[in-house]
């Protein structure tokens, strides 16, 4: 109920704007909504995605410093197994690529848990996150020569009414691996500001609110680590 979230939501910072520092960690937000199953479900299911991003680093030898939300430090060194429901889909995640498994098992569970909550904004931003992800992994393999197919991840989730096409080219264009991410991460914060349900203080508020703060959070690591090399 809106009326519930009243003090979860007016007790956050207010966010500035994209390129800010986050005025609180993942992991604040994570344990501000804790006490409450509907908001706490659909904060995390959005900020275990930093995580991943966090253990895509590691694995590649990008980062070893790492603050998840959601996973144990452990699991995103990749020192203990992640949660079963990132195990992917037995014999479908053996045939594929380790990480693009990882990811296909994380999307699945985001939809879960909002046809699980009822959340709209989730739902939506499940399906723009895949649509933007499998776009960007099918101008890599063209770009290669490779079959796009193979690198796609949850695509019968990837709906949504947005055409990437114009983005995908602007991507592709950047002078840099940062500037590409950067102008990837500009139009998803623009996509937040559309659809936060700002004022409401229902559950999707206090889910976008978590979005927003994770990029702003990424944001600010690319920006502050010498030598980033983004991922994801």
């Amino acid at each position: 109920m809106a009326a519930a979230n009243y003090y979860l939501v007016s007790a956050l910072p207010s966010l500035a704007e994209l390129g800010s520092v986050p005025p609180l960690s993942l992991a604040a937000l994570r344990d501000h909504v804790s006490e409450r199953a509907g908001p706490r479900a659909l904060v995390e299911a959005i900020l275990l995605g930093d995580d991943l991003l966090q253990r895509d680093a590691v694995l590649a030898g990008e980062s070893v410093e790492t603050a998840p939300a959601v996973l144990a430090p452990a699991q995103v060194r990749n020192e203990e197994p992640l949660p079963p429901y990132l195990a992917g889909a037995g014999e479908a995640a053996a045939s594929r690529i380790a990480a693009d498994a990882v990811w296909d098992a994380y999307f699945r569970h985001a939809a879960g848990v909002a046809r699980a909550s009822g959340s709209r904004f989730l739902a939506t931003w499940v399906g723009r996150e895949v649509a933007l992800r499998n776009a960007l992994a099918t101008a890599r393999a063209k770009a290669l020569d490779l079959e796009p197919a193979d690198y796609l991840v949850a695509a019968e989730l990837g709906q949504t009414d947005d055409d990437f096409a114009a983005l995908v080219a602007e991507w592709a264009a950047a002078a840099n691996p940062l500037e590409g991410i950067r102008v990837l991460d500009a139009a998803r914060w623009q996509w937040l500001v559309d659809h936060d349900a700002w004022f409401s203080f229902g559950d999707d508020e206090l889910a976008a609110y978590a979005a927003k703060l994770m990029l702003l959070a990424r944001w600010h690591r690319l920006s502050t680590a010498p030598a980033a090399k983004p991922t994801g």
